[in-house]
């Protein structure tokens, strides 16, 4: 038997032309914004770069070209050019993976987030405002952290006496 998947409705309301980073997003003049394109471009090649960074491909030719430049260096006679390669490719390379790796970051939190928020939104009895406290400030999302915990620590106490019950009733009947 198939069951009919329930429609997931992301928005509400139109974002804002801004906002939107969707290969089809248009101006208000009918035109492909060209930052769009840019962030869909940069995100598919970040994402594509943090796959084959994390690869073990990646890793072998990591160490092959760390192993050849450390025996490269009698030839070279150990010289500060000889050096100044090494710093420099690993200078460039770390600095360029540090933003693929932020967006890799910030991409998959967004989605994290967006999957978190659709559970807390379709589970009946849920807080509905849960679901976007990642836009609450720093004081407030302590204060929500606070006050959950204390629910938690409650209901957590009602079951324990709850369990106690039951086993003191089993206790009896044995």
């Amino acid at each position: 038997m198939i069951t009919p998947v329930r429609q997931l409705t992301l928005m509400t309301k139109p974002a804002l032309t801004s906002d939107r980073k969707h290969p089809g997003t248009t101006t208000a003049q009918g035109h492909v914004s060209s930052r769009s394109v840019f962030s869909r471009l940069f995100s598919q090649f970040a994402h594509a770069a943090a796959r084959a960074a994390g690869s073990p491909t990646a890793f072998l030719l990591a160490t092959s070209f760390i192993i050849i430049w450390a025996v490269t260096g009698p030839a070279f006679g150990y010289s500060d050019t000889w050096q100044l390669v090494i710093n420099t490719a690993t200078t460039i390379i770390t600095f360029l993976m540090v933003f693929l790796i932020q967006n890799t970051q910030n991409r998959d939190s967004l989605a994290l987030q967006v999957k978190l928020a659709e559970l807390i939104i379709a589970m009946k009895g849920a807080e509905n405002r849960i679901a976007a406290v990642e836009e609450l400030s720093e004081e407030d999302l302590e204060k929500l952290h606070k006050d959950l915990s204390e629910r938690a620590q409650a209901t957590s106490d009602v079951l324990n006496v709850r369990r106690g019950t039951k086993k003191q009733a089993r206790g009896k009947s044995d």
